[in-house]
């Protein structure tokens, strides 16, 4: 019998120091919505002696649209909001994220993963009266992942 699989289940760790040895912090406190939309590129074409069109994938445009409250002292929402207050561009508002598939099989305490360098664009800080503060991002993917293993306890990736 099949399993279904719950969100939690599916973790991104952010990079939240790139200038140095990297710490991977949890998006996690505060983000109440987070899904990978892969935004695939493809081709239509139908050909003279058909009547029906074929299509083709040609690549892929990933990104995570998160919306976070406002937490002070987390540290996914203090690098996010650093990149806020800085309204940093091209490589300043650059990093890396770790997807864990925690779904799958661990070896030896660590799971099937991918390391993606990415691009954290700021959409909107704020909200209404009377509610606590939100910051809302786009993780945008930049070229192609790595494919490893991350032990979530140690915070270590590991190339495949």
């Amino acid at each position: 019998m099949a399993t279904k699989i719950k969100r939690s289940q599916i973790r991104t760790f952010l990079n939240t120091t790139p200038s140095t040895t990297a710490t991977y912090s949890l998006v996690g406190d505060g983000v109440t919505t987070g899904t990978i939309a892969y935004n695939p590129k493809t081709t239509e074409e139908t050909y003279i002696h058909e009547d029906n069109a074929s299509i083709s994938v040609d690549s892929y445009a990933p990104n995570i649209s998160a919306e976070m409250t406002a937490k002070s002292g987390d540290a996914v929402f203090e690098f996010v909001d650093g990149l806020r207050k800085a309204r940093a561009v091209l490589d300043d508002a650059e990093t890396d994220i770790v997807n864990v598939w925690l779904y799958e099989t661990p070896t030896t305490g660590e799971y099937p993963a991918e390391k993606q360098n990415v691009a954290i664009q700021v959409d909107d800080f704020g909200g209404d009266g009377g509610t606590a503060a939100k910051i809302n991002f786009t993780i945008n993917f930049v070229g192609d992942p790595i494919l490893g293993t991350f032990n979530p306890t140690t915070g270590a990736f590991t190339a495949a």
